[in-house]
């Protein structure tokens, strides 16, 4: 018996190991993520599930997420960095599933799928205080394969006190909200109100074998990244295309994970609807395990923004942005991929005005030209109308001169040089 007790009690711990990081051959790496940014007034919560002083009381909510790279073992990252001061977060109870049929937006999952997500070594519930995240303990031997879509349900019995909280509203995929815990229902009541936008949750990571990974690419951008134009609940964003070249091209799966890090509206010299992305470099990519390359993509905004006497100030600072970021990323070794800003102009787009389009060409032909970045990706050139450069091809174009459909976001996604992740998987040297 002794001994019996001693063989178990030995693998209780190589398997602890294994998802501890004690093994010498696994990691984790993020197999999903999304920028987390202050909810507007606009995008809380419908009522009853936002109150007048406090937001989510008594409510489950069940979201999906779109998985990028396979792992046995997967753990959340659940945000309340947004929370007002002294707003705890008090999770109550959570559980993950894969939706019925697979499908992203589902309010229904498979019920043999059903597992309890635990907190800091076995607790169901756990309060995060405001301005932190919380990360599950693992979920051992759930085999997560590439573009499965996840659905996670949290139950929060108390809600949250004040108006402030975090999610990333530009979700494109459906959730559910519902009074009390139905964290292990299988379908949801017909009276769940469905929100088209995520809450809490920031990121998932996986367990991967070094050897069988070539970590993940993290994308940096705004709204044409984060899928305006896309189709709700349809994973058709042009990094979630980029994924499916991946997926196709290389046998058994791409070994990379995709990580959009994008927010509508985002900047990156000034704050607005997110932090900018100079400063969030650190939140979003430098703080995530197994990051090998970046893409950075913005800018759009700056110069859709910027004052008419601003705009060559603008172009000139958007420059110097960019050499931070690359000097920061590539001190970690990663690489970095400059992607040109795609056309902005035609009737009644305000960015779109000719001063504004000069400082676009202007900061494209430093991306292209400037051999900062370890390699470009032209969507500009992949995307704009050759009858007339300055705008997008109409077949592209949502109309409103500025966003892509599906079909021009395949565009973007085949303007990606697959052969850059194996060319940069060993990373890129800070020496100047």
């Amino acid at each position: 018996m002794a001994i019996l007790r001693g063989f178990l009690l030995g693998l209780g711990l190589a398997l602890a190991g294994v998802v501890q990081g004690h093994d010498d051959g696994s990691q984790w790496v993020d197999l999903w993520a999304s920028m987390p940014q202050e909810v507007e007034p606009h995008n809380l919560p419908p009522a009853p599930f936002t109150g007048e002083d406090s937001i989510y009381t008594n409510t489950t909510i069940r979201q999906t997420i779109h998985l990028t790279q396979p792992a046995p073992h997967i753990r959340l990252s659940l945000s309340n960095e947004f929370g007002g001061p002294s707003a705890d977060l008090h999770i109550s109870a959570v559980t993950i599933a894969l939706p019925l049929n697979g499908t992203a937006g589902s309010p229904s999952i498979q019920p043999r799928t059903l597992r309890q997500v635990t907190f800091s070594g076995g607790s169901k519930s756990f309060t995060i205080p405001n301005g932190a995240i919380a990360i599950s303990d693992p979920i051992r031997n759930l085999n997560v394969k590439a573009e499965t879509n996840l659905a996670v349900t949290i139950y929060i019995q108390q809600g949250q006190q004040g108006k402030r909280i975090s999610g990333h509203p530009g979700s494109r995929t459906s959730s559910w909200f519902i009074n009390g815990d139905h964290t292990k229902a299988v379908d949801l009541p017909s009276e769940a109100v469905r929100v088209d936008r995520w809450f809490i949750l920031s990121a998932v990571e996986g367990w991967v074998d070094k050897k069988r990974t070539l970590g993940s690419l993290v994308i940096i951008g705004d709204s044409i990244t984060d899928g305006r134009g896309s189709t709700t609940n349809g994973n058709d964003r042009w990094p979630d295309q980029l994924l499916r070249r991946l997926e196709s091209q290389r046998r058994g799966g791409s070994g990379m994970s995709v990580i959009n890090q994008a927010a509508g509206g985002n900047r990156v010299l000034a704050d607005g609807l997110g932090p900018n992305a100079l400063g969030r470099i650190a939140r979003d990519v430098l703080a995530h395990n197994g990051v090998k390359y970046v893409v950075l993509f913005e800018g759009v905004n700056d110069l859709g923004t910027a004052a008419e006497g601003d705009l060559v100030k603008t172009g000139d600072r958007l420059i110097q942005a960019y050499e931070q970021i690359i000097t920061r990323l590539h001190g970690r070794g990663i690489a970095v991929f400059g992607a040109t800003i795609t056309p902005m102009s035609g009737p009644g787009q305000a960015y779109g005005e000719p001063r504004r389009e000069e400082q676009r060409v202007r900061v494209n032909r430093w991306i292209r030209t400037s051999g900062r970045f370890d390699a470009v990706i032209d969507f500009d050139k992949a995307v704009r109308d050759p009858k007339n450069e300055t705008r997008l091809r109409p077949e592209y174009d949502t109309g409103d001169y500025l966003h892509l459909n599906p079909t021009g976001y395949k565009a973007m996604a085949e303007a990606v040089d697959l052969r850059l992740f194996e060319r940069f998987k060993d990373g890129v040297s800070s020496i100047v």
